[in-house]
């Protein structure tokens, strides 16, 4: 796989590879017909979550080389940033599914750390098998999902998907978190460095972005931790520092009436300028204009 070009798959280009119809602009799209997908033959990266369920048939691919098998009544969820590619399908496969913009996700949840056990989970576990009333539970949002999606004279439709969607993730998670505690996922030595040291972010992110404070707390090496995060998420530690502040600044700026620089202070940021700086390197925007960015779409 290294060898060859990974492409990078937007939300124009997944609406094209499935076909859909179903969709609220470039965040959220819709699809239940296996027979349209057009399967990409080269590498993709996502940009984007996917969450879909697999209703009859088999589908086969590789996901950051992984082999992944799928068949009836198992639940993918794929992350952005996650490498797919060798798709191949039994001729009888049917499924359902959802993608949604990491903008679309960062609007809609209300706590940072709320969905976070869903996506953390997925990473080792991107393939889950569920009981025939999950499976059913699952489909039902599809549907209501798919009708709400498609009901444009709605004026809240954004806000209803939205709502929609927040239930079906704690839904999920319920699943995951009755499945870890009966002890069914996978724990490897890597996976249980990166929970831990995702749960000591969640805990600690608003006061202590040090990769080697984490790292002394788990008692390894920061070059250990590192290692071993990348080698997980495929991401570094301080990305996922970086995506928790970040997160929870827009949380802050998107429902808070707190002026930024309360929020600075809150958040054990130096001043508001430094705040500022960082929002903008990670986000795109000045705090005050993702600000105004958010209230214009509120309005709408």
């Amino acid at each position: 796989m290294d060898k060859r070009q990974i492409i990078d798959t937007n939300f124009d280009t997944a609406k094209a590879d499935m076909k859909t119809t179903d969709f609220i602009d470039n965040d959220i799209a819709l699809y239940d017909d296996a027979s349209k997908i057009q399967l990409p033959k080269e590498p993709r990266r996502t940009t984007f979550i996917f969450v879909g369920l697999c209703t009859a048939g088999t589908a086969s691919y590789t996901i950051d080389t992984e082999e992944i098998t799928v068949k009836k009544n198992d639940i993918v969820i794929i992350s952005e940033r996650r490498v797919t590619e060798n798709y191949t399908a039994s001729p009888d496969l049917e499924c359902i599914g959802m993608f949604m913009s990491m903008n679309f996700y960062y609007e809609t949840i209300r706590n940072v750390s709320d969905i976070s056990a869903m996506l953390i989970f997925s990473r080792t576990n991107p393939v889950v098998s569920v009981s025939e009333n999950n499976a059913k539970m699952f489909t039902n949002y599809f549907r209501i999902l798919q009708s709400k999606t498609a009901d444009t004279s709605n004026p809240f439709r954004r806000k209803v998907v939205q709502a929609l969607v927040l239930a079906m993730f704690y839904d999920l998670n319920a699943i995951i978190h009755h499945m870890e505690t009966r002890g069914i996922s996978k724990r490897p030595r890597a996976d249980i460095i990166f929970t831990e040291f995702i749960r000591l972010v969640e805990g600690n992110f608003k006061s202590e972005r040090r990769v080697s404070w984490y790292a002394e707390q788990m008692c390894i090496t920061p070059k250990y931790l590192a290692e071993t995060v990348k080698q997980v998420s495929r991401r570094t530690p301080n990305e996922w520092i970086d995506n928790y502040v970040t997160l929870e600044l827009r949380l802050r700026l998107k429902n808070s009436s707190k002026s930024i620089k309360e929020i600075a202070t809150d958040m054990h940021f130096p001043n508001q300028s430094f705040l500022g700086k960082y929002f903008k390197e990670h986000v795109g925007l000045s705090p005050s204009s993702y600000r105004k960015e958010q209230s214009r779409h509120r309005r709408n």
